[in-house]
């Protein structure tokens, strides 16, 4: 495993429960900026395997970034479970929520 692999998947641990964090914040913070859409495939295939909690990281808007129906609502309802509020548009507010 690469080590920037290694250090996004900690990162993606290390969210609190309640928080949420973007897909740019985990890459700069394992030290690579640039690297957002990076973590998006990380998070895609290694989710499972390492029990991430996917469901804490949105976009920079601080938005759902998934697409489909049923999805989008899982991850809103595992984030509204934390005490994460969620707008009717699938927003966060990344000043309150943000880790």
């Amino acid at each position: 495993m690469q080590p920037f692999t290694m250090l996004v998947i900690e990162q993606i641990k290390a969210i609190p429960a309640g928080k949420v964090m973007t897909y740019g914040g985990i890459a700069a913070a394992a030290g690579s900026p640039r690297a957002a859409r990076q973590v998006v495939r990380i998070l895609h295939s290694m989710s499972g395997k390492y029990q991430l909690p996917w469901h804490r990281v949105v976009n920079a808007k601080g938005e759902i970034a998934l697409r489909d129906d049923e999805s989008r609502f899982l991850q809103q309802a595992l984030l509204e479970d934390e005490g994460v509020a969620v707008s009717w548009d699938g927003r966060i507010d990344l000043s309150l929520y943000g880790a």
